[in-house]
């Protein structure tokens, strides 16, 4: 079906916000600068803007589902004062190596499996065949594969270590970019131009 919208899935840490590993308090999250200006140019592109997120700390106990959503409503809020909006947020606080047993599972929320690709789908009316994937890990990159989507790895965050990461378990990277900004502007200016790679 092709009646929904183009996405760009962007993970948080590391892509929208600094890597500070855990991030536990709204107080300590940073926007990795030229974010909110990317995320405001996916705005005024028409294209939804829906963070797809792992956040194990909760799994592992070190912060908790409200301290997750906290920190995700300050998130929301640097951007808000710098004129972006998000049109979805999605977050997996589940792990297989999890301390406390509520959480500690294999999730099909969890990157790379589709669990949250698969809300977001069902609650915005998007067209996946349109969508993009923009992280620096390889779950990210994986999770696009296994979306038969394009990934972007940004260099920010994990990115640099992570593409090599992806290169050694022959996965795809439609493109390798510098940050968020390269990002969407690869979103909209060469997104037309990419291909699924063929199965042998």
């Amino acid at each position: 079906m092709t009646s929904g919208r183009a996405a760009a899935f962007l993970d948080r840490d590391g892509t929208i916000t600094s890597e500070r590993g855990y991030v536990t308090r709204p107080e300590d999250v940073a926007l990795i600068d030229g974010a909110a200006a990317a995320i405001r140019e996916l705005n005024e592109a028409g294209i939804l803007a829906v963070i797809v997120s792992n956040q194990s700390g909760v799994a592992r106990g070190l912060m908790s589902e409200e301290d997750m959503a906290a920190v995700h409503a300050a998130t929301e809020s640097l951007l808000a004062a710098k004129g972006a909006q998000l049109s979805g947020a999605y977050y997996c606080p589940n792990h297989p190596n999890g301390t406390l047993e509520r959480y500690t599972r294999d999730a099909t929320c969890r990157k790379p499996a589709l669990g949250m690709l698969e809300l977001a789908i069902r609650d915005l009316d998007i067209d996946v065949a349109q969508s993009t994937m923009v992280g620096d890990q390889v779950t990210d990159v994986e999770f696009a594969n296994r979306a038969g989507i394009p990934a972007v790895l940004v260099m920010t965050g994990k990115g640099a270590a992570h593409l090599e990461l992806a290169r050694e378990r022959g996965l795809s990277v439609a493109a390798q970019v510098s940050d968020l900004g390269a990002a969407v502007r690869w979103i909209i200016d060469g997104r037309q131009k990419w291909e699924p790679e063929s199965e042998e």
